[in-house]
């Protein structure tokens, strides 16, 4: 009973209802919201958006923001597309040098804001310049075309029923991302930094080490959502990854994260995320204009932004009294 208690007096648990009776209304009003199609897409659309909400997630941990994570995600997306077809390498080594771009673009920010002391805001706008130059640069605007048959096949098979093959690398990452906050030194590290970094750094916890693996795993995170971009379109194009921003402040904040830092939840995050999707598909069925969808994430932002601070406030009592 103790632990059935626990588990309804989770942060996440009014976000578990809230979708559970968006997605019952939705099914009430448009029955088609339920086909195993529409369910299949949902879950590819929530597998890689989760990716990009997490790699911004765990930058909000640490107190900061990444205007990079769309460029850096793009830029692993293009260099793992472009690897397959202009070079002729095999998916393996095309993977991995996806991850390694994610991985030293992350290092890459966490070197210049830990070092720095500038505002990652900053480095990470610029950084996005950068990025984003190199993937025009690379591919001249013009899409890579050439994508294996077997990166095709992964990007829309299902692993049972309607859940798709792309969840499956979401919920590895989701877990890891879980166990690294939750239960590793290196965690307690990011979230420490992230909620006071001055009393964090005299009781003994390396600061610029919590940002530059806060910032590290950003850009693997991030990478990882746009190789699967790439799988799921069937084709590396140039503009992965440019319209991530917006869902990647919005869900891990609707999700429970303090921007301050030192507060963020993996399944708060993932339920940010449904709301996210689920309210952009609500739309299609109903045949609103795509329009509507920039104001409702608009909307979604603020409120957001609202709930942060009513969520800050509460801390500030707590420990007033």
């Amino acid at each position: 009973m103790t632990r059935i208690a626990t588990f309804f007096r989770q942060d996440w648990m009014g976000l578990l209802l809230v979708v559970l009776a968006a997605i019952a209304v939705i099914a009430f009003l448009r029955p088609a919201f339920l086909s195993s199609f529409n369910i299949q897409v949902l879950l590819a659309a929530l597998a890689i958006n989760a990716l990009v909400a997490m790699s911004q997630m765990i930058i909000i941990a640490i107190g900061q923001m990444n205007l990079s994570v769309g460029a850096i995600g793009g830029l692993a997306a293009i260099s793992f597309a472009g690897a397959m077809e202009v070079w002729g390498l095999p998916v393996p080594l095309a993977l991995a040098l996806g991850l390694g771009i994610g991985l030293g673009a992350g290092l890459m920010n966490g070197w210049l804001v830990a070092k720095t002391g500038i505002s990652a805001f900053i480095i990470t706008l610029a950084t996005l310049y950068i990025f984003n130059g190199i993937t025009l640069g690379i591919t001249r605007a013009q899409p890579f075309y050439g994508i294996p048959d077997s990166v095709k096949s992964f990007g829309n098979a299902v692993l049972w029923g309607p859940i798709p093959m792309l969840a499956v690398p979401a919920l590895i990452i989701a877990i890891g991302m879980a166990v690294l906050l939750n239960r590793l030194r290196i965690g307690r590290h990011i979230l420490a930094a992230g909620g006071n970094p001055p009393p964090a750094a005299l009781g003994g916890v390396w600061v610029q080490r919590g940002v530059l693996w806060g910032h590290a795993i950003s850009g693997l995170v991030a990478a990882i959502g746009g190789m699967m971009v790439v799988a799921r379109l069937q084709i590396g194009q140039p503009t992965i990854g440019s319209d991530w921003l917006i869902a990647s402040f919005a869900a891990p904040v609707i999700g429970g994260a303090l921007l301050a830092g030192g507060h963020v939840s993996v399944m708060g995050t993932i339920l940010g995320v449904a709301i996210i999707v689920i309210i952009t598909q609500a739309l299609v069925l109903f045949g609103i204009d795509p329009f509507a969808v920039q104001i409702v994430l608009g909307v979604l932002i603020l409120w957001a932004v609202a709930i942060d601070r009513v969520r800050a406030w509460r801390v500030e009592r707590r420990f007033a009294a």
